[in-house]
């Protein structure tokens, strides 16, 4: 941990069964049949479902059971209810759950944070060593059929579009990789017509020839759309769910199939089921009036996940809203300690979790935070298509960056903090 860093904090784990866990609504009817209360919307009935009508919301046991069932103030109330004893439990407890996880991110335990600190510092280095992945994210297109409040690319905003072609996408990696990188996340706007499917069919295979590992975070798919991905070379997909609290969804979701919160929430199962090697959640602070709750409410999912789905690996984002055309201001604003307390949070109760720190975040945190538990960090990120080779102007882009380094220097900090970057941890050889 950096001096800066140190000044300011004092400067594997069993999640508990379904039904157990704090913020839990009392069920109206304790028979089996209860779960029928809440059972999947019929065809055509659900937010955001297509104009043609094709979607139906999961038959299969998802996330959404789960969600259905905890009660957002309570969740709430229960994170504030924590006590410094409760902190000193957590802290304690070698195999932390969903209990736990409360207590660490509670008010009372910003009093710990040294000990937080100190204890995620040594499970990330237990696990992962002293070594920091890479990663670049790629803007294939702002193309967007959804109207957001929070993001660049609403089809309400007035910005010039642009869809990158064959020999756009070359360039592109050409420039990414003679800047030393060889882990792209491949980012869009959601618009199913013109960069769906038939655009990742053509385009995936030759971006996967020039790099080691490919990830995706466009709009939520079919699990059998995500099989086929799969074979075209997709290693994994981020699918951040904004917010889990369905009013401030509703209400920062005006128009589009993003309206749809369940089809959402359900899609970490569906890739999960494709068998998708990695999958990433989270939350975007600042969109809910409550970032403890949100932060719970991931919390559970990769629960259910890990329960589920234990073939795929979970990585974990926690970005704060950050300015794009629009100018919305957060509900509410989460401090440089308080993410850091999340961050510690996170190691505490999972010290195989890849937590990822992109360049949302300034120079001087991200020097700081290395340590703490971060595995994967982004640097020199362009969020508008176009923005490595073609040097496009910032009026295409989702939000503004705050770490605007090149990669040589975001190393030059991972190396001095004493760690490794990597920008390649495997051969084709052992076995991927």
């Amino acid at each position: 941990m950096s001096q800066s860093m140190g000044q300011d904090v004092v400067s594997a784990c069993s999640p508990l069964p379904l039904g157990e866990g704090p913020g839990v609504r009392e069920p109206a009817d304790a028979s089996p049949d209860s779960a029928a209360l809440c059972p999947p919307l019929p065809l055509g009935e659900g937010l955001g479902v297509r104009a043609s009508g094709v979607r139906a919301h999961e038959a299969e046991p998802s996330f959404l059971d789960r969600w259905r069932e905890l009660e957002w103030d309570h969740v709430g109330m229960s994170i504030r209810a924590k006590t410094a004893r409760d902190v000193e439990l957590a802290l304690a407890n070698p195999r932390r759950g969903l209990d736990d996880f409360m207590a660490l991110i509670s008010p009372a335990a910003e009093p710990f944070l040294p000990q937080m600190a100190e204890l995620a510092e040594r499970l990330t280095r237990q696990r992962f060593g002293n070594t920091v992945g890479f990663y670049v994210p790629l803007y294939l297109s702002n193309l967007c059929a959804n109207d957001c409040s929070y993001c660049g690319f609403s089809m309400s905003n007035r910005l010039k579009r642009k869809t990158l072609n064959a020999e756009e996408i070359e360039r592109e990696c050409l420039a990414l990789k003679a800047r030393g990188f060889d882990s792209v996340l491949l980012v869009t706007g959601e618009h199913e017509t013109k960069v769906g499917m038939a655009y990742f069919r053509q385009h995936l295979p030759q971006i996967r020839r020039h790099f080691s590992t490919l990830a995706m975070e466009v709009q939520p798919l079919s699990q059998a759309e995500y099989a086929e991905l799969k074979t075209l070379g997709l290693d994994a997909v981020m699918v951040y769910q904004e917010t889990y609290h369905a009013p401030a969804y509703a209400r920062h979701h005006l128009r589009g199939n993003k309206q749809d919160i369940e089809w959402r929430l359900a899609t970490p199962d569906r890739l999960g089921r494709a068998g998708i090697d990695k999958i990433g959640l989270g939350a975007l602070i600042g969109l809910s009036p409550d970032w403890r709750a949100d932060s719970y409410f991931v919390a559970e999912h990769l629960s259910w996940l890990e329960r589920h789905h234990w073939q795929s690996r979970y990585s974990l984002s926690f970005p704060r809203l950050r300015p794009c055309t629009g100018g919305l201001q957060p509900e509410v604003t989460m401090t440089d300690r308080q993410l850091v307390q999340l961050i510690c949070a996170w190691r505490l109760l999972s010290p195989t979790l890849d937590l990822s720190l992109s360049t949302r975040e300034s120079p001087a945190f991200r020097n700081g935070a290395l340590r703490l538990g971060i595995t994967q960090m982004s640097a020199e990120s362009r969020t508008q298509p176009g923005g490595y080779a073609e040097g496009d102007k910032e009026e295409l882009e989702q939000f503004a960056i705050h770490d605007d380094r090149s990669l040589g220097e975001v190393a030059a900090a991972v190396r001095q903090a004493g760690l490794q970057p990597v920008f390649k941890d495997w051969e084709p050889f052992l076995g991927r």
